[in-house]
């Protein structure tokens, strides 16, 4: 009787143990994609100011070659 209690109790550690781990891998995939999202927001951020910068500088080079062509 003493061994199925015994075997019972190591069980039911191991499912604690268990459900601990499931709720901490929760909290880190809630985090990561949290992480995630603002990665995501900073690249569009980014890849617009490189477009921006990419049109200015075309346009300074359009302007370049019109002034060069004018004189």
């Amino acid at each position: 009787m003493q061994s199925a209690d015994l075997e019972l109790k190591k069980l039911e550690a191991r499912i604690d143990e268990l459900i601990r781990i499931c709720e901490r891998l929760g909290e880190e995939n809630r985090a990561l994609r949290a992480s995630q999202r603002g990665l995501q927001m900073e690249r569009a951020n980014l890849l617009e100011k490189n477009d921006r910068a990419r049109n200015r500088v075309e346009a300074m080079i359009m302007h370049l070659n019109s002034m060069e062509q004018g004189s």
